[in-house]
C-alpha cells in the first residue's frame, strides 16, 4: 500500500491540500449547509467533504505543476458501458472512479425527500460530465477526458445513493420527512 500511496501523491499532489481546504470549509460551512436541506450539520460536512474529494482528484493538476504548454482537446469515447468486474476489483483507475462518487451518493441518500435533493441528485449526475469537460479544455491540468470515466462516476454515485437511501430508511430519516434531526439555528 505504500507503494500506491507514493505514486499517487507524486501523480496527485494537489489531493491533499485540496481535501484539507473542503475539511475547513465542511467545518466553516457544515450548519448553513445542513439548513438548506433541512439535515444535521454532520451531513452538511459530510457533503462537502465528499464533494471535495471528487474535486481534489479530478480538476488539480496531475504531476503538481501548471502546465500551461499542455496540449489537451481530445476525448477517448473507446467505453460506454459498465466496466469488467475484474478491473472494478482491482485497486486501480476504474475502481478508484467508482469509490470516489460513493461517498458523495451515499451522503445524498441520507438527506430527506425535497426538492432540493432532488435538484442535487440531477448537479451531482451532471457533475463527471462537467468534470470530464472541464479536463478536455484546460490543457494546463494534463488530464485526459474519458467517457468511462463519466460511466464509471456514475456507477460510483448510484451506488452511493443505494446504499444511502438504504440506511437512511433503516434509520428511519430521508423517506420523505422533512428531516431527519431537528435543525437548530445558529
Amino acid at each position: 500500500m505504500p507503494n500506491i500511496q507514493a505514486a499517487y501523491r507524486r501523480v496527485l499532489p494537489w489531493f491533499l491540500p485540496g481535501l484539507v481546504v473542503f475539511v475547513v470549509l465542511g467545518a466553516l460551512f457544515a450548519r448553513p449547509v445542513g439548513r438548506v436541506f433541512r439535515a444535521p450539520a454532520w451531513l452538511g460536512f459530510a457533503l462537502i467533504v465528499s464533494f471535495g474529494i471528487i474535486i481534489s482528484a479530478t480538476l488539480t493538476p496531475l504531476h503538481g505543476e501548471f502546465n500551461f504548454a499542455a496540449v489537451g482537446g481530445t476525448c477517448d469515447l473507446s467505453r460506454i458501458g459498465l466496466a469488467p468486474l475484474r478491473e472494478v476489483l482491482r485497486i486501480g483507475d476504474r475502481s478508484l472512479n467508482i469509490a470516489m462518487f460513493m461517498p458523495f451518493g451515499l451522503v445524498i441518500g441520507l438527506l430527506a425527500r425535497s426538492r432540493r435533493k432532488a435538484l442535487l441528485v440531477i448537479g451531482a449526475i451532471a457533475l463527471p460530465v462537467a468534470i470530464e469537460t472541464t479536463q478536455l479544455l484546460v490543457p494546463a491540468l494534463e488530464r485526459g477526458c474519458q467517457s468511462a470515466d463519466v460511466i464509471d462516476n456514475l456507477s460510483g454515485l448510484a451506488l452511493g445513493l443505494l446504499i444511502g437511501s438504504g440506511i437512511g430508511r433503516w434509520l428511519g430519516f430521508g423517506d420523505g420527512d422533512a428531516g431527519s434531526a431537528p435543525v437548530h439555528p445558529a
